[in-house]
């Protein structure tokens, strides 16, 4: 495994002979019957299947409730299917109390504590793609919402900058939640790749000024001028395609991250504009709003949504789309063409912008809200809605994995509603294509959310006894030095987690890979391990792990301090990842030893 920078590299691997299950789980599935070992609830069938969650308002979006199967007609690819489950959910009149998993000491456990309802409700505040003025809006919006949050209403805070980060877990507690609001996390700024309205009024009055300060006239002063714009507008296309990207991998990590939490995700993101478009139009093409094509990256995104059950509640974070060429704090009136050009020029951007969120909301089942000033109703409602839905599972036409995307179209057979749901997806057998790169090490950044798209249970402890001193240290860091504490670390994922793929011997085959990566308090890398494990199971291994689980082991020396430990696995059948952060207090002098002066390389 491979970190950016040149600064971290894990190359070993080696050959596991005990065992996987693989366990026929449709891509899309509905969550309906339980899973012991994983703790979640997932539908198990022979076939490939389609679940489809849909919400049905009237009025002032108003829910439609005791709907039965026969009111519905699902349709993919314009081919009428029939409903093999049906389920109705609605919001509970108070939320079941968690309680966190008993664990052994020193084991942990990436299995979310997430309240046991049939939709939870996460909110992004997205600073890359939202102005400074806007981000301070939001903010305090959001705390007039918590004043008056339905009790026993959970929620969780994501914020977004160059990358995403859980600043509150789900709670109900409000004191909590606006703890996490008035944070250093949630703090107003400005990223290297945000672009914002000022930045185009200065690029304009830039040009203007140095049109002024030109000595010469006509064509002569047109050529250079010209240049300039092109390169300013490269510039901002740039930063555009930037703003997209990073987008896009948050919303990857976000869907891991809410993977094995039940029932329906209610993502509520706030941001002042919204850069990409997760689902294609037309003839199948997946492109970003400044049309550039990056057809596996926005396919790996709408595959991950789809998977984790993430609806979109797009909210413009600066209330209603306005022009605002002619506010006060708009670096003043334009001149000129531009006096005129202005108004329509912000005009279509609002335009782009709530086409956008349209587009975002209507192909993850979500709603657009952008025409009202009052974000924190806008917040209610979207929780009302989202709360209210049903779950029609189908099998599709074709269970073969053809990699291309399928639409659904779902009606009522009587009467008239307002109807929300996904609006297909790609039959793909793993999340995307197979990665250029190992995609293991991002998600092992400090402070990023853990993803749960496989359950697993560590146990870390210190070794016991400690190497000799002397002993060569453990690890990739061959700089580290002074007084350090070798720790072991002992993987157990559940049946299922992982896929296999059976052979004509018989046997199993796949390949996972785990990793530790250990931080100190600043977010320095201090040490880190990794292995690729070959995995070949015959029948009795295979019926074992499915027993007891795959177990996996890994050392580190770590100095003698706190740090915080990065714990993870990737399963490179199905792209799938879990990851987990444990916090590790400093150990005793008795038991860390002194390695020798770093002389070797590696």
């Amino acid at each position: 495994m491979r970190f950016e920078e040149g600064s971290l590299h894990l190359r070993c691997s080696c050959l596991l002979t005990l065992g996987l299950v693989s366990c026929c789980v449709a891509p899309l599935c509905a969550q309906t019957a339980p899973d012991a070992q994983a703790g979640v609830s997932v539908l198990k069938a022979n076939a490939l299947a389609v679940a489809v969650d849909v919400v049905v308002t009237r009025g002032n979006d108003e829910p439609v409730l005791s709907l039965r199967k026969q009111d519905f007609q699902v349709l993919e690819d314009g081919k009428p299917q029939p409903i093999d489950l049906f389920e109705e959910h609605t919001a509970a009149t108070s939320t079941p109390t968690v309680t966190p998993q008993q664990l052994p000491p020193h084991v942990y456990t990436n299995l979310p504590a997430a309240p046991q309802s049939d939709s939870v409700n996460v909110l992004l505040l997205d600073s890359l793609n939202t102005e400074k003025p806007d981000q301070a809006y939001v903010r305090k919006q959001i705390v007039d919402f918590l004043r008056n949050i339905q009790p026993g209403t959970r929620v969780a805070i994501f914020t977004l900058s160059t990358r995403l980060r859980l600043v509150q877990g789900f709670t109900a507690d409000s004191l909590l939640l606006k703890a996490a609001l008035n944070s250093d996390a949630v703090a107003p700024g400005v990223t290297a790749a945000s672009r914002t309205r000022d930045d185009d009024l200065r690029d304009k009055e830039e040009l203007s000024i140095i049109g002024e300060m030109s000595n010469t006239k006509g064509a002569e002063s047109e050529a250079p001028l010209a240049a300039i714009s092109r390169s300013m507008a490269d510039r901002a296309d740039v930063q555009g395609g930037q703003r997209a990207s990073l987008t896009l991998a948050a919303l990857d990590q976000l869907a891991r991250s809410l993977a094995a939490i039940p029932g329906r995700k209610n993502l509520i993101w706030f941001a002042s504009s919204f850069p990409i478009s997760i689902f294609p139009n037309g003839s199948n093409r997946q492109t970003l709003s400044n049309g550039r094509e990056i057809g596996d990256a926005v396919r790996q995104t709408a595959h991950l949504l789809t998977q984790s059950k993430v609806a979109l509640y797009p909210v413009s974070a600066q209330g209603i789309l306005l022009d605002r060429t002619t506010n006060a704090d708009s670096g003043g009136q334009p001149e000129g063409d531009d006096f005129e050009k202005a108004p329509q020029q912000e005009g279509a951007a609002n335009a782009a912008n709530a086409a956008a969120m349209e587009q975002l909301a209507a192909d993850t089942g979500g709603e657009a809200l952008y025409t009202s000033n009052n974000l924190s109703q806008a917040m209610a409602r979207a929780i009302e809605n989202g709360s209210h839905y049903y779950t029609l599972v189908y099998t599709p036409p074709s269970t073969e994995m053809d990699g291309k995307f399928h639409r659904i179209e779902v009606k009522l057979t009587e009467g008239k509603a307002k109807l929300s749901y996904r609006r297909g997806y790609y039959a793909d057998k793993a999340s995307g294509a197979k990665p250029a790169s190992d995609p293991l090490p991002p998600l092992l950044a400090r402070g990023m959310p853990n993803s749960t798209q496989i359950l697993y249970q560590a146990r870390v402890l210190p070794a016991s006894p400690q190497p000799a001193p002397g002993a060569p240290r453990t690890g990739g860091n061959t700089k580290l030095a002074g007084t350090l504490a070798r720790y072991k670390v002992d993987f157990v994922i559940p049946a299922g987690g992982v896929a296999l793929d059976p052979a004509p011997n018989g046997m199993h085959t796949g390949t996972i890979e785990v990793a530790l990566v250990a931080y100190d308090h600043d977010g320095a890398a201090v040490n880190w391990t990794g292995n690729t494990l070959a995995i070949s199971l015959n029948a009795a291994s295979y019926a074992q792990v499915q027993r007891s689980g795959l177990p996996a082991h890994l050392e580190i020396d770590l100095p003698n301090a706190d740090v915080y430990l990065a714990t993870g696995v990737y399963d490179w059948g199905s792209r799938k990842s879990g990851t987990l952060e444990i916090p590790l207090s400093s150990v005793a002098a008795a038991t860390t030893y002194a390695p020798p002066m770093a002389t070797e390389t590696r």
